[in-house]
């Protein structure tokens, strides 16, 4: 579902065009209380921490397409509202601290997109997608396609927060196919066991 014009592949897709998103935006402040109820430690530093030193965390929900019971039973109506998407091989929070900057870089997942929920953004955090460049907002969705180069920045002094999920594109029946770094599988094989 990537959109061009005059030749040139748009990288933030709209996010308009997907039905789930209206729920999900309905529901921001619901999701976002949640996230807000979880203890710090409940995080863990994204693995892959060449792109950003100490400054991001998540807190994962499915992990290889799979629910991660133990954080499900933690924030029960967002893993309803993600389990209702369909087509989920990843969801979870995603915890930007303040003044970190994670560096360009291409992601694995040729099969699905990534979708970015605001629910905590202080001004100054932003993110580029190839060419573009956009501010998240508090209960809205960005779409993009995390195969494209892309970084973000948190330039404030407060912590960011959304949730991110990669959900099937349209014309695809699976992720499995996506080559997963043995890094972030790892990782992953092991929140499942939580």
């Amino acid at each position: 579902m990537l959109i061009v014009y005059l030749g040139l592949m748009m990288m933030f897709i709209e996010a308009s065009k997907f039905s789930f998103v209206k729920e999900l935006e309905a529901n921001w402040e619901i999701i976002r209380d949640e996230f807000l109820a979880l203890p710090n430690d409940s995080f863990d530093p994204w693995v892959q921490q060449q792109m950003h030193g100490q400054g991001w965390s998540v807190f994962g929900l499915y992990a290889l397409g799979n629910r991660v019971e133990g954080a499900c039973v933690k924030c029960p109506q967002t893993a309803k509202l993600v389990e209702n998407i369909g087509g989920i091989s990843l969801a979870g929070f995603s915890l930007l601290a303040p003044h970190t900057h994670i560096t360009p870089h291409v992601g694995w997942a040729n099969n699905v997109y990534r979708l970015h929920l605001g629910l905590v953004v202080p001004p100054d955090c932003r993110l580029r997608v190839a060419s573009e460049t956009r501010y998240w907002e508090e209960g809205k969705c960005l779409i993009f396609d995390d195969t494209a180069e892309h970084e973000a920045w948190n330039d404030s002094a407060q912590y960011r927060g959304t949730l991110m999920l990669d959900f099937l594109r349209s014309d695809i029946c699976s992720f499995t196919e996506d080559m997963v770094p043995d890094d972030v599988r790892q990782y992953a094989e092991q929140l499942l066991k939580r």
